[in-house]
């Protein structure tokens, strides 16, 4: 792996675990094994680099869920795919984690690849559910746009109250419930 692939990585993953503030230059730079003059000939300094990685995380999850998307299946049937697929759910996103660090929220620049993980997996729920409605397995009265709000705020609330508990079954039970709800939804 390259320096700044060591660089973007380990800091995606210091992020992930202690967020912006909590992940310090030093840190980064002990977890790539690099020093301060490979660090700073890559990246202009610590936002740089975290934008980066940022980024990166936001175009994982982002290709994780369009895997489960694009699969095969009904269009109900590829959101719970999306939905029940193996995550590391105690240790919460690494994107949602974000939306709780003051410092990421305040620079519009970090905030910006959080915003549109969001908005763009809002967008791809959004069309698999009009999929749905257009194929007849789903309730032509419901309102997809609330529907995939609703599923996104529930991974991301599963998350937390998952984490608050100090076990997986909270999201595994916010995860059944909405399905059901999507269940009870379907024509067929």
């Amino acid at each position: 792996m390259s320096t700044p692939e060591r660089l973007i990585e380990s800091t995606r993953e210091l992020l992930w675990e202690r967020g912006y503030v909590g992940t310090s230059p030093k840190a980064i730079q002990e977890r790539a094994g690099v020093g301060q003059g490979s660090m700073y000939h890559h990246f202009t300094g610590k936002p740089d680099l975290a934008l980066a990685a940022i980024q990166r995380s936001a175009d994982q999850r982002m290709a994780l869920a369009e895997e489960q998307f694009s699969a095969p299946g009904t269009p109900v049937e590829r959101i719970a795919g999306y939905l029940r697929r193996e995550r590391d759910v105690l240790r919460g996103c690494p994107v949602g984690r974000l939306t709780q660090d003051p410092d990421v929220v305040a620079d519009p620049a970090l905030r910006a690849p959080v915003a549109e993980t969001f908005r763009h997996l809002r967008g791809r729920l959004a069309a698999v559910l009009t999929e749905g409605q257009a194929l007849g397995e789903l309730d032509p009265t419901l309102d997809v746009e609330d529907t995939a709000a609703t599923v996104a705020a529930v991974i991301q609330g599963g998350y937390v109250l998952a984490r608050a508990e100090g076990s997986v079954e909270p999201f595994h039970h916010a995860v059944e419930g909405v399905v059901a709800l999507l269940a009870a939804r379907a024509l067929r």
